[in-house]
């Protein structure tokens, strides 16, 4: 049974469609993220989305689209879509889809004619790589296929535009070529699992439109980067892989290794696997460190949300050790009993006056789940130091009074959950003895 299945009645209508996006994201920190017919509507979208730690420490849209196009008797049909102004839609590749399904992976069929080609996406699960599968279902003529990938190469609250410092040069590599547009920049390694002819046609595509951020007041219009196409023949019952990677690849291992990837995953068949896939898109690992994400798109990795988010994301998944790799990866970070606001980039802030309490709160329910591990022994230490942190006024925005609350005020800066600022002011001003605030001290001191 599918959950996540549409037919080509809601497909074609993108009244409809537009409003159904999809997101996958890796252990590595990337995402892959588009509309269930691939017409990107916000700046977020992209299929390769990274995190750039040595640039900002934020995400870059690399890859923003691949446009697939379909050849037979010299007659092209291109399967992509992009808005422009007003409601032109160019190319119009979704009256061509049949169905969607994602229930494993992202798997979309078009039908031209009675040539009927399906597309699948994976992003891989442990590295900055994006795989693309497409297979010939059916076919009754000589058919190529040709590959047109869109770049942004631009951080993903930003919108690129054509300019003449982006570097248009490019270096063939195995089956593709590496680009790379601007200094500071991985390049980006795009290949296919077979041999393929690149055909140079550098060009910039302008004013492609995101109807999500016009709605929401911010600029809509971007250009992007077209460095030229890949073609290859593709025969009946064939499949072809396209990869777009921040390193370079074997392509011969492309195919068995969209395979792997893909039997990896857990359907989404059931309203509990479902909830397993989601509770995994949350989860990252970079060098040393274990994290969750706050939210998709635009939200890193924040203290007070990680441990809130934790026993559900972790514990009641049955990942236990992964639970204890985001404690000590947040706690390498603390300082003076306090954990910085976020990570990555990483706040000099350490005013979440609660996320200490938090964390004990988290370390309650680890220890539910971990009945083998000595919790005291190994985080009884710290717990000791927030404590008395807490009670001796340490940090200079949070201490307890003689009442025994807990009294957090800092001018100009906000101090809980409700931390919101306009104009480099707190919207919510919370100075005092917040309820939530008190009632993790009391639940972190009577245990």
């Amino acid at each position: 049974m599918s959950f996540l299945k549409f037919e080509k009645s809601e497909l074609v209508n993108l009244e409809y469609s537009l409003s159904r996006e999809l997101l996958r994201s890796n252990r590595a920190g990337s995402y892959a993220s588009t509309t269930i017919v691939g017409c990107n509507t916000r700046k977020y979208h992209g299929l390769l989305v990274c995190p750039l730690y040595e640039l900002d420490g934020q995400h870059h849209v690399l890859l923003s689209a691949l446009d697939a196009t379909v050849i037979q008797h010299g007659q092209a049909f291109n399967l992509g879509i992009h808005k422009y102004e007003g409601d032109n839609y160019m190319p119009k590749g979704h009256k061509y889809v049949r169905d969607y399904d994602a229930t494993l992976g992202s798997y979309l069929v078009y039908r031209v004619g009675g040539v009927v080609l399906s597309r699948e996406i994976v992003l891989v699960s442990r590295a900055e790589q994006v795989l693309v599968r497409y297979t010939l279902v059916d076919a009754h003529s000589e058919t190529l296929l040709r590959l047109q990938p869109f770049l942004a190469f631009r951080n993903y609250h930003s919108l690129s535009k054509s300019n003449l410092y982006a570097n248009t040069r490019y270096r063939e590599v195995k089956n593709g070529i590496a680009s790379c547009l601007y200094e500071g920049y991985p390049e980006l390694f795009m290949q296919c699992s077979g041999p393929a002819e690149f055909v140079p046609v550098p060009d910039w595509y302008y004013n492609v439109e995101y109807l999500e951020e016009q709605k929401r007041g911010y600029e809509f219009k971007e250009d992007l980067y077209v460095p030229g196409y890949f073609e290859m023949p593709i025969k009946k019952g064939e499949s072809v892989v396209f990869s777009a990677s921040t390193n370079e690849v074997a392509t011969g291992g492309l195919k068995r290794k969209f395979s792997m990837e893909l039997g990896g995953r857990t359907p989404k068949d059931s309203p509990e696997n479902c909830l397993r896939n989601a509770a995994q898109q949350f989860i990252l690992r970079r060098k040393r460190d274990t994290q969750i994400i706050a939210g998709f798109p635009w939200l890193g990795t924040w203290s007070r949300d990680s441990f809130m988010a934790l026993p559900g994301l972790c514990l009641s998944t049955g990942e236990v050790d992964t639970a204890r790799e985001v404690f000590d990866s947040m706690l390498r970070r603390m300082k003076d009993g306090m954990f910085p606001q976020t990570l990555f980039p990483e706040s000099s802030y350490r005013e979440a006056v609660d996320a200490p309490l938090w964390f004990i709160w988290a370390l309650q329910q680890y220890e539910a789940y971990a009945p083998g591990v000595d919790v005291w022994e190994k985080y009884g230490a710290v717990v000791v130091t927030i404590l008395e942190n807490y009670r001796r006024g340490q940090t200079k925005v949070v201490r307890m009074r003689e009442n025994g609350l807990l009294y957090a005020a800092r001018e100009g800066r906000p101090l809980t959950w409700m931390d919101s600022v306009v104009d480099e002011r707190p919207v919510t001003l919370r100075e005092g003895s917040p309820v939530e605030l008190n009632a993790l001290w009391y639940n972190a001191i009577i245990q």
